[in-house]
C-alpha cells in the first residue's frame, strides 16, 4: 500500500533525492505464537478485535533504536479517529522534525494502554477508515511538500491554501486567455495577463478565499 503511492511524484523524488527515509515494519514481525496473530477479542465483549499492547510496545522499542533519535526531535503517532484533526499548523511543526513514528491501527483499534507510549492521536477527519495507512500517507505527504528541495521550487509551498490560517488560495489560470465553449467566452481576468506585478499582487490578495 505505501510503496504503490511512494514510487510516484514528489515522494518517490524526495525519497531517491534522500530528502526523507520511510520504513514499513509489519506488527506480525513481534507476533510470538504460531499464528502470527496481532490482535485479540475485547475485554468485556463486543463487536471487532483490538491490536495487542504487548506487540505494539515490543515494535516502539525496537524502532525506535534503528537512527536513536533525540525524544524532542521525534513524535510517535497513533492515527486514530478520536485524535486531533490535522492541518497545515501541524504539518509545519512536524517539518522540523527528525523522525515520524506513525502506528497504523487496523481491525476495531487497538488497546487503548498504547497512550502511554505515544506523544499523540492524530486524525485526519470526522469520518472511519478501515486503518491507518491512508492517513500515515497523507500526513507524510503534507510534511515532505514543506522541506527544502522536494518541490523543487521552495517557493511553491510558500503561497498557497493554508500557508496563513484560515486564508485559501487565489484562482489561477493559465494559457489560453479566452477559452470558448458553445459560443460562451470565458477569459482570464484582464489584470493578470497585463503585466503589473504591483496589480497583479493586489488582485491576488484580494481574491484569497477566507475559511
Amino acid at each position: 500500500m505505501f510503496n504503490s503511492y511512494l514510487g510516484e511524484g514528489i515522494l518517490k523524488r524526495a525519497l531517491d533525492n534522500r530528502i526523507i527515509h520511510f520504513t514499513a515494519r509489519d506488527l506480525r514481525d513481534w507476533s510470538t505464537d504460531r499464528y502470527k496473530s496481532v490482535d485479540d477479542t475485547p475485554y468485556g465483549g463486543g463487536a471487532g478485535m483490538l491490536m495487542k499492547i504487548e506487540i505494539l510496545h515490543s515494535a516502539l522499542e525496537e524502532v525506535k533504536t534503528k537512527y536513536n533519535t533525540e525524544p524532542s526531535k521525534r513524535k510517535i503517532v497513533l492515527l486514530s479517529a478520536s485524535g486531533k484533526t490535522w492541518n497545515q499548523q501541524l504539518a509545519k511543526e512536524y517539518s522540523k522534525l527528525d523522525e515520524v513514528i506513525f502506528v497504523c491501527g487496523r481491525f476495531e483499534g487497538v488497546d487503548a494502554r498504547i497512550s502511554h507510549f505515544i506523544d499523540e492521536e492524530i486524525s485526519i477527519g470526522d469520518y472511519v477508515l478501515t486503518g491507518g495507512e491512508l492517513p500515515a500517507l497523507i500526513i507524510m505527504d503534507s510534511i515532505t511538500r514543506l522541506l527544502p528541495e522536494a518541490l523543487g521550487n521552495n517557493e511553491s509551498s510558500l503561497d498557497e491554501s493554508h500557508s496563513e490560517a484560515g486564508v485559501l488560495e487565489y484562482p489561477q489560470y493559465t494559457k489560453p486567455a479566452v477559452f470558448e465553449v458553445n459560443g460562451q467566452k470565458y477569459q482570464v481576468p484582464e489584470v493578470l495577463t497585463g503585466g503589473n506585478h504591483a496589480e497583479i499582487a493586489k488582485w491576488r490578495k484580494a481574491n484569497q478565499k477566507k475559511k
